[in-house]
């Protein structure tokens, strides 16, 4: 479950700072990069959900999960792995449609906080 709490502070960047050697410029372009391919990994997952494609939808969570890391949302990644294995194990399947509604509904919000981040690390170009 996304921790909505979460959603209103700003993203804990530490895991990036740390892979960049707290460079702006690489935190940037790894921000830039997760708002590219993160609405294709949400569209896959809801495409994969609808056809109750559960092999496909656990692949797809698998791919999308690590990223969550990365811009500092812990709770999204343990919410992602929940989803995957609900549908490797195929258990709470009747719950997934609407995990993956709030999944794409958390990105908009996360993608607010991306911006701000973005915004700080420009300030320190």
């Amino acid at each position: 479950m996304i921790d909505a709490q979460k959603n209103n502070e700003p993203l804990d960047l530490s895991y990036l700072r740390e892979m960049a050697g707290d460079s702006p410029e690489f935190i940037i372009e790894m921000i830039d990069l997760f708002k590219q391919q993160t609405p294709a990994y949400i569209e896959e997952l809801q495409s994969a959900v609808a056809a109750k494609d559960w092999s496909r939808v656990a692949a797809s969570a698998h791919k999308i999960k690590p990223t969550f890391t990365y811009v500092g949302r812990a709770d999204a990644k343990t919410y992602m792995q929940w989803i995957e294995t609900s549908a490797k194990e195929g258990s709470d399947l009747d719950r997934l449609p609407a995990a993956i509604q709030e999944i794409s509904a958390f990105t908009e919000i996360l993608y607010v906080q991306l911006d701000q981040a973005r915004s700080e690390m420009q300030r320190q170009l």
